[in-house]
């Protein structure tokens, strides 16, 4: 009994002990980090149903008041409430990026999956027609689709994503080329495996992490710019309104240093802060620092 209970033991510990130096390797900024993002993504999924007024009307406060107990991030300039509109905004600026950062991250992974397991024609192709969209500057191809498409929701994920789509392929293709060459890979084809199974079972896994901290770093890219398209007047369209949208409605209260203009503005600058954090606490970056020690 006991020489079983000692030898089962261990192995449900294993686990528990895994689980327990990822979280200690997870530090205190990596787990700021998660709570602002959790907070930000809360407020994006929920936080409209609990606004109890129409945020779209005209207020009933003073134009730009300030913090007060009625007002937490004071007014607009139409007294509305900022705190309001700062949640509804979440949904589009959180929204949006993070729709378009999976399509933008989703595509371009296994566009280069398929580059890195097909020919060279099939991978010079791809590059070189992913090169072509990389030489046009990504603010100045967005204006030109805003401006020949409209600014619509939907136009505005398809442009995102088609911008930060090339990135990501260079990204996941020099990772793929790399593990493509592996032994087990060749191994894996002498056995007769298929395109499909060496690419989702014998690469996708090994580029999963550093794809995963790509996606983080593009998702903030995307946000900033889609923020600074709101802020120039072709992204979200009034009545809704993005973070960006908030800052350019309320840059009036700029000079006298209002919440109005500066409670937008720190929500992109939190959310983008936080999405660093977690990808300077990866479990694997923290895995191979304590390696390198």
């Amino acid at each position: 009994m006991n020489a079983t209970t000692s030898s089962v033991a261990p192995a449900e510990a294993a686990p528990r002990r895994a689980r327990g130096a990822r979280l200690r390797g997870f530090g205190a900024s990596g787990l700021l980090g998660l709570a602002v993002l959790a907070a930000w993504l809360f407020a994006a999924v929920f936080g409209p149903q609990f606004l109890s007024h129409d945020i779209a009307s005209l207020g009933s406060g003073a134009v730009f008041a300030p913090i007060g107990a009625e007002h937490w991030l004071g007014t607009d300039y139409l007294g509305r409430d900022m705190l309001a509109r700062v949640i509804d905004g979440a949904r589009y600026t959180v929204g949006v990026a993070l729709i378009a950062t999976l399509l933008a991250s989703g595509i371009g992974t296994t566009l280069a999956l398929l580059a890195a397991t097909s020919g060279r024609w099939v991978d010079a192709a791809l590059s070189r027609g992913l090169d072509t969209l990389t030489a046009i500057p990504s603010k100045m191809f967005a204006l030109i689709m805003v401006a020949g498409f409209g600014s619509s929701i939907g136009m505005l994920v398809a442009t995102a994503a088609l911008i930060y789509v090339p990135g990501a392929y260079r990204i996941a293709r020099s990772l793929a080329v790399n593990i493509n060459a592996m032994d087990y890979v060749v191994v894996a084809r002498t056995r007769g495996e298929g395109t499909l199974y060496i690419m989702l079972r014998e690469i996708l896994p090994n580029i999963a992490g550093p794809m995963l901290a790509d996606l983080g770093l593009r998702f903030v890219y995307v946000v900033l710019l889609l923020a600074s398209l709101s802020f120039l007047g072709l992204g979200v369209q009034p009545p809704a309104a993005d973070w960006g949208s908030l800052v350019r409605e309320n840059i009036g209260a700029l000079p006298d240093g209002g919440a109005a203009v500066i409670a937008p503005a720190v929500a992109i600058a939190s959310l983008t802060i936080a999405v660093n954090l977690i990808i300077d606490n990866l479990p694997g970056r923290a895995a191979r620092e304590r390696g390198a020690r």
